[in-house]
């Protein structure tokens, strides 16, 4: 009979399986903590322009619903508060 596992490895892409040595760095750890720091900022430039910005009209379409929906969310807390306040005093007196 085969036994079975509950876990199967898999090599990471271009190392083979019984290459177990400790991964290093790659290029980053070649660098200094100022290469690194500038790899950083590369990176949040670059990500910052995959980025869709909303429209000046959705900015304000969903600034307006934000808006609406905290005042929504103030007015039923209020409510509820008001509530315990007056079950509070009703049992306490």
């Amino acid at each position: 009979m085969a036994e079975i596992t509950d876990s199967i490895e898999v090599p990471e892409p271009g190392r083979s399986q019984d290459d177990n040595k400790p991964r290093r760095g790659g290029k980053r750890a070649k660098k200094g903590p100022l290469g690194r720091l500038a790899l950083f900022y590369r990176q949040i430039v670059a990500e910052l322009r995959k980025v869709v910005w909303p429209t000046k009209k959705q900015l304000s379409t969903y600034t307006t619903v934000v808006i609406i929906f905290v005042v929504v969310v103030i007015g039923l807390v209020t409510v509820i508060d008001w509530g315990f306040t007056e079950v509070v005093t009703y049992v306490f007196g």
